[in-house]
């Protein structure tokens, strides 16, 4: 008796699951060799087919707040936190996006969530000192 293995017996969505994470995977590279244009290009076309990567959400809006393009990080930074509110990277970028556009109060709030997760997070402290001077 022959038994057929390999791609015979994976799913349609197993082999788009294999696609999408080699995908990611090229993704992060790029990022890692700071090849920010073509990073957001390919991280951008992965996440219309995982829009909920928690990571590359974080990822893409870092890329966008190097870019100073505060307010369509603040956006990623959003999406992110859908996901995984106690993260304290994403509120700490969020926090300081906000303050880059001058929205001190929602840069507060940020600060406060970290407070509650991380009371002695050093860069939640400084941006609260600025942000109350």
């Amino acid at each position: 008796m022959i038994i057929l293995v390999g791609f015979f017996t994976k799913t349609p969505e197993e082999i788009q699951f294999k696609k999408n994470f080699e995908q990611y995977k090229k993704f992060k590279k790029l990022v890692k060799k700071q090849k920010y244009p073509e990073a957001l290009k390919l991280g951008l076309d992965y996440l219309e087919k995982v829009p909920y990567n928690h990571d590359a959400l974080f990822t893409i809006g870092g890329i966008y707040y190097l870019k100073n393009k505060y307010r369509t990080a603040i956006s990623y930074f959003d999406r992110a936190l859908e996901t995984g509110d106690t993260d304290v990277e994403v509120l700490l970028l969020k926090a300081y996006s906000h303050q880059k556009l001058q929205e001190n109060h929602i840069s507060l709030d940020c600060c406060k969530k970290i407070q509650a997760i991380e009371p002695k997070n050093k860069s939640m402290i400084n941006l609260l000192s600025e942000l109350n001077s």
